[in-house]
């Protein structure tokens, strides 16, 4: 899979397939790609490499810390006071507005994305041919993924209109409207559907041969859709599908946290499923992800410094006695790594982010590191909190001691439903920082408001969801903003 990625820079760069519209939702399938070349040069299989290659995007980098961690008490936005990234001062501030470019840049590219989903199953439904089963699956699944982004950050969404086969030429279903923005339950249900498709068709992750690992499966499909259910508090099919990644005997935890993030333990035990990063030799990866979070000025490494923990984060760890899960997550001024690496005393900032954090990149623009989108603690803390809702404390409990006792924490017991719930919540802040679900943690579970002022900021009734980009309602006037933006 690492090759395939790498050679997703070439699909991508030499067709820019439905991604250069100045309208994001209503993108030409046939944009930028002859005729000749689509029968002749590339096969279905190169155009799902071109969706995962989404993925991999400078947006990812960037706009995507913005918006998932920047924003939340999780972290502040680091670099220098003079550097404000564009709009990571006011994501940080809480004083951000529709124009916001990190807000507009994850629209847009998330949009682009579904927009190469479909048309890559629409080709391969239309060439059928080996593995096209399969390849259409893997394009649900990172259709839904996308899809789950956007209907956590903006609510109600446009589902992009489907690409078909008409005489030979591809082409986009005309009578989707796109101001009309499908309600979040509408939104669910399609990436439900996307989702059960996925699960049926895709192989489990050992059925794969070393090349491919990286490639979405079965168990990756049914731990997102156990996300999925949690994000919609039904429970019980989140519990479910929980269960069903969990006794799948396809994954297991990593016995050390802060292996989880080393380079030999990408697409490990722990891996459900992860945005691939690495080549060799070191290749494109994420586009700047360990360049924009690593240390800044420190003497060695010189990195823009963005996406720091928080002061707040730092107290949580600590409130809770998390040493193993606050040193693997945290790199602070004037510490020795891992690998080695000095943190000079004076690195402009505090404290760094050591998930995104890479031996090989030293401050570089190219990047060699995994992003782990989904792993397994994450399904047992889904586990613990689908069964705490429901009642059953003992599992819930159960599945939650199992994460705590990895981090040499004390076993969980005793606590009432509620208080049992608070703990699930805040477990996930501890062993999920910097994994890019901080924010929308917050405002799924009601947390928003009481954290925000904690970390000294003012959230208002408006920042439950962010706003529509300015950009796409002047595309698309009719297009209803968000309340109170």
């Amino acid at each position: 899979m690492k090759n395939i990625y790498r050679y997703s820079l070439i699909v991508l760069s030499s067709l820019a397939i439905l991604g250069c519209s100045e309208d994001f939702l209503e993108v030409d399938p046939r944009e930028n790609i002859a005729e000749e070349d689509r029968d002749e040069n590339f096969t279905p299989e190169d155009f799902v490499t071109g969706v995962y290659g989404m993925f991999t995007d400078y947006v990812y980098a960037f706009a995507y810390l913005g918006v998932t961690e920047i924003i939340s008490d999780n972290a502040d936005k680091g670099s220098s006071t003079t550097d404000t990234g564009g709009d990571k001062d006011v994501l940080d501030a809480l004083t951000f507005t529709s124009s916001a470019t990190s807000v507009n840049e994850t629209w847009e590219h998330w949009y682009k994305t579904i927009g190469r989903a479909n048309y890559a199953i629409a080709f391969a439904e239309e060439e059928g041919g080996e593995n096209s089963e399969r390849l259409i699956a893997e394009a649900k699944f990172l259709r839904a993924y996308t899809y789950f982004f956007l209907v956590r950050a903006f609510g109600d969404v446009t589902i992009q209109g489907q690409v078909e086969f008409v005489d030979g030429e591809p082409v986009v279903d005309p009578e989707v409207n796109l101001a009309n923005r499908n309600t979040q339950e509408e939104v669910y249900e399609y990436i439900e559907q996307d989702l059960r498709d996925a699960v049926d068709v895709l192989p489990v992750k050992s059925a794969y041969a070393a090349d491919d690992l990286g490639r979405a499966t079965s168990g990756a499909a049914q731990a997102l859709l156990s996300k999925v259910h949690l994000y919609q508090e039904e429970w019980s099919d989140a519990l479910q599908h929980a269960n069903a990644v969990i006794n799948s005997g396809e994954y297991e935890l990593e016995e050390n946290y802060e292996d989880i993030w080393r380079e030999y333990s990408e697409n490990g035990s722990e891996s459900i499923f992860e945005i691939q990063g690495r080549g060799e030799p070191i290749a494109h990866g994420v586009a700047q992800y360990s360049q924009t979070q690593a240390p800044r000025s420190d003497g060695t490494i010189n990195g823009w410094g963005f996406n720091v923990p928080s002061e707040n984060l730092v107290e949580a760890f600590d409130a809770e006695g998390d040493v193993i899960r606050r040193d693997a997550t945290i790199i602070f001024r004037g510490e020795t790594l891992w690998d080695g690496m000095e943190i000079s005393n004076s690195a402009a900032n505090p404290r760094y982010n050591e998930k995104a954090y890479s031996s090989s990149n030293l401050g570089d623009a190219d990047g060699d590191k995994n992003i782990r989108a989904l792993r397994l603690g994450e399904i047992y803390l889904i586990k613990a909190e689908a069964a705490a809702q429901t009642g059953d404390t003992e599992t819930a409990m159960e599945a939650l001691n199992v994460i705590r006792e990895r981090v040499d924490l004390d076993p969980v017991d005793g606590l009432g439903q509620q208080e049992l719930i608070e703990a699930i919540w805040n477990e996930r802040r501890l062993e999920l920082a910097f994994e890019h679900d901080r924010w929308f943690d917050l405002t799924r579970t009601g947390q928003a408001p009481e954290a925000m002022a904690e970390d000294g900021k003012e959230f208002q009734e408006r920042h439950w969801l962010f706003p529509i980009p300015n950009n796409q309602l002047i595309q698309t006037p009719d297009m209803e903003q968000n309340p109170g933006w």
